[in-house]
């Protein structure tokens, strides 16, 4: 048997539609997995590079919506990717911008993993779980208050699901990814200063690409990483390690 195959396994991943998110669901595609591609928007696109895989609209602001999921569509890989971000000075920040952020990074990703986990339990089967972090999980940043509150927030919570879970056959774990070329970044990138810094700061001297983080969760997700549990796993290219 090959401990990294996902063949047989189905998978769902939130915020599928581009970036890390699309990254992820063709590297569990191409593990052998069946993958359920879930955003907002449309994720046409990552369902036809894919493969075995299918689209599934929701929306994560709400942080309920995905309650009645699992009861329909028996999942065993659960990818909590979709987030968003908003800047702005700490003094200036609003009531409006915490919010949002914080629903659909924190407070989404806790009750999903909670529907998925009864589901799970229901039908005395096992599962994973893998929470999309940042290295804001660990650093604070500037400008991004609700972000880092919200990373912060899901680093602790992939550890405490893992402390409930793990005996009853849940692994959950976290991926925390460092720079990547994604749209998001696509500023930072072309700013001529602050490229030069984030590289001078990398040690593996490039910027980190989507499916570095595709591949990192298929490990977690896979039977090589069974005796994982609570790792919030850095793949940035060494930079908290700088």
């Amino acid at each position: 048997m090959n401990p990294f195959s996902l063949e047989g396994r189905r998978a769902l991943v939130t915020g599928a539609n581009t970036g890390i998110g699309q990254a992820i669901a063709i590297a569990l595609g191409r593990a052998g997995a069946e993958v359920l591609c879930a955003a907002r928007s449309s994720a046409a696109e990552t369902v036809a590079l894919t493969g075995r895989a299918r689209e599934l609209r929701l929306d994560l602001s709400d942080p309920m919506a995905a309650q009645d999921l699992f009861a329909r569509e028996a999942i065993d890989i659960l990818v909590n990717n979709a987030g968003i971000i908003r800047r702005a000075d700490a003094v200036d920040f609003s009531e409006a911008d915490w919010d949002e952020v914080m629903d659909i990074n924190l407070k989404a990703v806790f009750f999903t993993c909670q529907a998925f986990a009864r589901a799970v339990f229901a039908r005395g089967s096992d599962g994973k779980v893998v929470n999309i972090a940042s290295l804001l999980s660990f650093q604070g940043g500037i400008r991004v208050p609700s972000y880092t509150a919200s990373k912060h927030g899901v680093a602790g919570l992939t550890k405490l699901l893992a402390n409930e879970w793990a005996e009853r056959g849940i692994n959950v774990n976290a991926v925390a990814p460092g720079y990547i070329e994604t749209n998001n970044t696509a500023a930072l990138r072309s700013d001529p200063e602050r490229n030069r810094a984030i590289l001078e700061r990398i040690p593996a001297g490039r910027w980190g690409k989507a499916c570095d983080i595709g591949e990192a969760v298929v490990f977690l997700a896979s039977p090589a990483a069974g005796y994982i549990h609570g790792a919030v796993l850095n793949v940035d290219g060494g930079w908290l390690a700088r």
